[in-house]
């Protein structure tokens, strides 16, 4: 029916109930992210991680989801966006389950990169079905996507707080068990409900997909370790400099390969550079913000797991709200880069006030509600805004690789924000070590936010800068969302 339809030039009739299998998919993938945050402890016990190696229950799954979503986007282009998208549940699938009877450190590891892997297939591919599903009606685009935007803003926080109660009353295993009954609905429903898609000739780039995933390994692990081992030491001037020329060896690869996984020539897309740089400054922001306003809650105003939890709810539920219900009016009123704009500055200032009003003594209401808020409104100004900016220039054949791409950048912005941000908290933290334990931490936080305000103002600037509207009127391009 869904073929027939297609072949006919008329929408897809199973389209919305696709378009809710595909943002239960984003917010797993997103949820992934963010649902072990409270179980590191509990897993740490139970398995022997050191405390310098239980970040990589967090950063296997991150890097190996950024650093593969490129491969991932060419991928369902040539195959087929549901072929490609099934894979990645169908890993997904399997590694969740192997993380969640794992033995030792070393086997959550490769389960959790295994889960980043699966992920970096189904990202770009969901994202590329959305926009088959909804590319004939601008009206239904917006609305699509925000619900999009919704499911992935939902997921990063309904993650602390399934965390909690899952950690709480059952245990940290199945935070990763979680993912098993759902993936296997994802499987069986998707030949049911999402068409074939579009399959194109070509080749794949594995040496492209190597080095940058390569890159951004060396990247983060270097920006990591430099808390313990100082950013002049050996050890981490050497794990950045392998980064970059990975990174260098990445572009010579595309500019001389026939069939690149990121043909140079697409960044010549107006605004799809300027777009894809956005998405880094937002989500090297807003990963940050959540971050440590959960670690605030729970190490310094002494919150339970549930109670964090319970406390980044109302910025879950106003991002719902403001993606769903007001962003597609927001778009087609004032275009896309007004909204990034003032999204992203926003953001910064909503850190800065984080930055200088998370006292040790601090409470909800005064010192987190109203900021919290504020950087979920700075948040669903600019995300959908970006992917805009990102994605809309593309040519259809590259619609998968576009996608790609603005994934790549929100998970790299994601994972070396973080990374650093996490350094600089460190940090700060020892520099104070001969204050209250607590006092000491706090500044390690405030410091964070601080800079993660820096990320975002700069990001603001920058598409204040770079981001054009197009010259037919921004309401007939931004309807595109």
């Amino acid at each position: 029916m869904a073929n027939q339809a297609q072949a006919a030039g008329l929408p897809d009739p199973r389209r919305w109930s696709a378009l809710a299998l595909l943002c239960l998919a984003n917010f797993m993938v997103i949820m992934d992210t963010s649902i072990i945050g409270v179980a590191l402890p509990a897993i740490k016990d139970a398995l022997g991680y050191t405390q310098a190696s239980l970040q990589w229950v967090f950063n296997a799954y991150v890097i190996f989801f950024g650093g593969f979503l490129l491969l991932g986007g060419r991928l369902s282009d040539l195959f087929g966006q549901r072929r490609i998208f099934m894979l990645g549940f169908l890993i997904l699938t399997v590694a969740s389950l192997l993380a969640g009877v794992a033995w030792n450190e070393g086997s959550l590891n490769v389960g959790r990169a295994l889960q980043g892997f699966g992920s970096a297939l189904i990202a770009p591919a969901a994202l590329t079905i959305v926009m088959i599903l909804f590319n004939g009606n601008p009206k239904e685009l917006g609305k699509a996507l925000g619900f999009w935007g919704a499911s992935a803003a939902a997921g990063g926080t309904a993650g602390v707080f399934l965390g909690g109660i899952i950690t709480e009353w059952l245990s940290w295993q199945w935070t990763f068990l979680i993912n098993v009954p759902v993936g296997l609905i994802v499987l069986l429903m998707s030949s049911r409900l999402l068409s074939a898609g579009v399959r194109r000739k070509g080749t794949v780039d594995m040496t492209g997909a190597l080095s940058v995933t390569g890159a951004l390994v060396m990247a983060v692990y270097g920006i990591v370790t430099a808390e313990h081992n100082g950013w002049s030491s050996s050890t981490t001037v050497w794990f950045l400099g392998i980064s970059v020329v990975l990174f260098i060896l990445f572009l010579i690869i595309q500019s001389i390969k026939k069939e690149p996984l990121v043909p140079l020539r697409i960044f010549s897309v107006p605004n799809l550079l300027a777009g894809n740089l956005a998405l880094i400054a937002l989500s090297g922001a807003w990963i940050p913000l959540w971050f440590f306003l959960n670690l605030y809650l729970q190490q310094v105003l002494k919150y339970s797991a549930f109670a964090g939890g319970l406390g980044l709810l109302p910025m879950t539920v106003f991002i719902m709200i403001l993606m769903v219900g007001l962003m597609g009016k927001m778009i087609a009123k004032f275009g896309f880069k007004m909204n990034m704009v003032l999204g992203l500055i926003a953001l910064s200032v909503s850190l800065f006030i984080f930055a200088g009003n998370t006292p040790v003594g601090g409470n909800f209401v005064s010192h987190v509600l109203l900021a919290s808020l504020l950087g979920a409104l700075g948040m669903s100004l600019a995300y959908i805004p970006a992917t805009i900016a990102a994605m809309s220039g593309a040519k259809p054949e590259e619609a998968g690789l576009a996608s790609g791409l603005a994934n790549t950048s929100y998970q790299i912005g994601s994972a070396i924000g973080l990374a650093a941000m996490v350094a600089i908290a460190g940090a700060t933290t020892a520099t104070n070590e001969t204050l209250d334990q607590v006092v000491a931490l706090n500044l390690g936080f405030q410091a964070a936010f601080f800079w993660s305000g820096v990320i975002a103002a700069a990001g603001a600037l920058l598409a204040l800068l770079f981001i054009r509207t197009p010259k037919h009127a921004d309401h007939s391009t931004s309807s595109a969302m």
